[in-house]
């Protein structure tokens, strides 16, 4: 573990597998102060309370459904299978908002967080309607939901998607980054949570599913992650380049990505490490991989 490498349940705190955060209630580096993530696995009819906190959230269910109680009344979620099944209804709780998270037959549920001082009106997000991206092309093709990004969600802080990328693949590239604001670039903080699986049913029983993480410095500030990631694990990007985020042959790779930072305007702005940037080029002749889209 170091400031920004995360393996499974080092980040822990209570009933939180992944609690890392700006919020005085979660475990955070020193000078964190964006985003957050909390990672929990409920069992049947087990619950978790979020007390309200100025913060905007977001749920999304990893596996299983998920009843999320506020004090307006219960809204279901009603889950997938797992990540790799395609997108989930998530909810979009607003800021101020004391939130329970309940099951029914056992799920896994993610809570992505940033601090907040507008509100925005609460809103139930319908796997259906979260907007689905092929990005890339060839060996770079992924599939991104949409569900939490500007154009999708009104929101005051944060920009939260999800990533799946098949095995083989790179994604999160070329690296890129979004440490400055200025012309063209924002400053955002980003998290990234893994969960890997086998992509062959041949795999061995269980299979030591692993991908790849790259995060490096951009300019007098010193990073260096090269991270070997499984289900569970966490790295933080607070500046730097960062990519690629690898799907090692024989396993898939999922990630969640939350994002935010200081600036004036909620938008993904990024610029390319120039060394690599070149690589968009290439994918105008290609094709994206037959693979995708995952789905169930």
């Amino acid at each position: 573990m170091t400031d920004w490498f995360y393996p499974h349940r080092t980040a822990a705190r209570g009933n939180w597998e992944v609690a890392l955060g700006a919020t005085d209630d979660a475990v955070a580096p020193g000078g964190w102060m964006h985003t957050g993530l909390r990672v929990t696995t409920l069992k049947a009819n087990e619950a978790v309370h979020l007390a309200a906190a100025a913060e905007e959230r977001i749920v999304i269910p990893l596996e299983g459904a998920v009843r999320v109680g506020t004090e307006d009344g219960d809204v279901i979620l009603r889950g997938r299978a797992s990540v790799f099944t395609g997108p989930s209804d998530v909810y979009y709780s607003g800021t101020d908002t004391a939130l329970t998270l309940s099951t029914d037959e056992g799920a896994r549920v993610a809570v992505a967080s940033a601090p907040a001082s507008s509100s925005y009106p609460a809103r139930l997000i319908l796997a259906e309607d979260i907007p689905v991206e092929l990005r890339g092309a060839g060996n770079c093709s992924r599939q991104v939901h949409n569900f939490g990004t500007p154009a999708a969600l009104e929101a005051d802080r944060f920009i939260v998607c999800e990533v799946l990328t098949p095995s083989g693949n790179w994604s999160s590239y070329p690296p890129h980054k979004h440490d400055e604001e200025k012309e063209g670039e924002t400053s955002l903080e980003e998290i990234y949570y893994f969960e890997t699986r086998a992509a062959d049913a041949s795999a061995p029983t269980p299979a030591d599913a692993v991908g790849y993480q790259r995060v490096y410095a951009s300019d007098d500030r010193p990073i260096d992650v090269s991270a070997e990631v499984r289900t569970g694990d966490v790295v933080l990007v607070p500046y730097g380049w960062h990519g690629p985020a690898m799907a090692a042959p024989g396993y898939d790779l999922y990630y969640l990505n939350v994002m935010a930072g200081p600036g004036p305007v909620r938008q993904w702005l990024i610029s390319d490490d120039p060394h690599h940037g070149w690589v968009r080029q290439t994918w105008d002749s290609q094709q994206v991989d037959p693979r995708l889209p995952f789905d169930a």
